[in-house]
């Protein structure tokens, strides 16, 4: 079972989770400078954690020296202030290389991606993230989305696993994700930590939240981080009505215009950050940039985001 002293070691508190976009320069290459210069101002902000170079800071298009010099630019910036997590993912031998890099540029956990191309049988996931865990020291947290989904069963024998702290839901069922949190709290009792880790995480907190999930990953919270407190802070206290009226006036149409892209869920989030006035540069292939149509409407949503907090002050 999973001790509680490496749990604690995340010392995530309460607030949202800050995934930083990797910032490129215009030839395409790492700019660090820039990449400081948004994981600081997140972090000074007010974010709970630093997810680096996970999935909104496209950990797919980083060469394992890209990825070790942002974690490490990340840990630098965040000063033990915040913890900071980094990806890793790819086949079993990756995984288990990315999680080490990142252990030695000063990472404070892991979230665990799911493996390359492969379906695999629950067997199979349970060796696969149990490789990554006992790879390092640093708590693991599993990211459950695509190809690595697991049964209530599997779970608790993750729990069970030294080295692996929680469970990060990329998939949105909460029918599963129930009976997930009963069986693990049933069978293997502790301090396994649960994150809602779906696009856009606030459009759904508030039914995670009923399921007892209160740790959620922000893309808001790159570029309207003010917007991004209020909800948490809205949600936190128990104030329906301004959880209700930035679901309804920014939220939701942020959700619906980053469904009219493949990839919008980095993308879009990255040309946020350039309206608010960071050049974090463009993503790289496969991904794309957004329409300059879609581009005009994220402003627009953008703007009305803050208006609603002025409406509210």
């Amino acid at each position: 079972m999973t001790s509680a002293p490496l749990a604690a070691r995340l010392r995530v508190p309460s607030g949202p989770l800050f995934f930083p976009v990797t910032a490129y320069a215009p030839d395409g290459s790492l700019d660090l400078d820039v990449f400081r210069a948004h994981v600081r101002r997140g972090v000074e902000a007010g974010a709970a954690a630093v997810f680096a170079a996970c999935g909104t800071g496209e950990f797919h298009a980083l060469a394992p020296e890209e990825f070790e010099a942002c974690v490490r630019a990340a840990v630098e910036e965040a000063a033990g202030r915040v913890p900071v997590v980094a990806g890793a993912g790819y086949g079993a031998a990756l995984a288990v290389r990315y999680a080490r890099l990142a252990e030695s540029a000063g990472a404070d956990g892991l979230l665990a991606m799911p493996p390359y191309l492969v379906v695999a049988a629950q067997e199979g996931l349970l060796r696969h993230y149990r490789s990554v865990a006992a790879a390092t020291s640093l708590p693991v947290v599993v990211y459950q989305r695509d190809n690595a989904v697991f049964t209530p069963r599997t779970v608790v024998e993750l729990a069970r696993t030294e080295g692996i702290v929680g469970l990060k839901d990329g998939l949105g069922d909460l029918d599963l994700m129930q009976r997930i949190i009963s069986a693990v709290r049933t069978e293997a009792p502790g301090d396994f930590l649960y994150f809602n880790g779906l696009p856009t995480a606030e459009q759904t907190q508030l039914a995670y939240r009923a399921l007892g999930v209160t740790l959620y990953s922000s893309a808001v919270f790159c570029f309207a981080p003010e917007i991004a407190l209020a909800f948490h802070r809205a949600l936190a206290t128990g104030d329906d009505g301004t959880v209700h009226r930035l679901l309804d006036g920014f939220y939701r149409p942020f959700v619906e215009l980053r469904a009219q892209g493949r990839g919008y869920a980095v993308s879009l989030v990255k040309a946020a950050v350039r309206l608010r006035g960071l050049d974090v540069g463009e993503v790289r292939a496969p991904l794309h940039e957004p329409s300059e149509d879609h581009v005009q409407q994220l402003a627009l949503v953008i703007e009305r985001g803050y208006a609603l907090l002025e409406e509210d002050g």
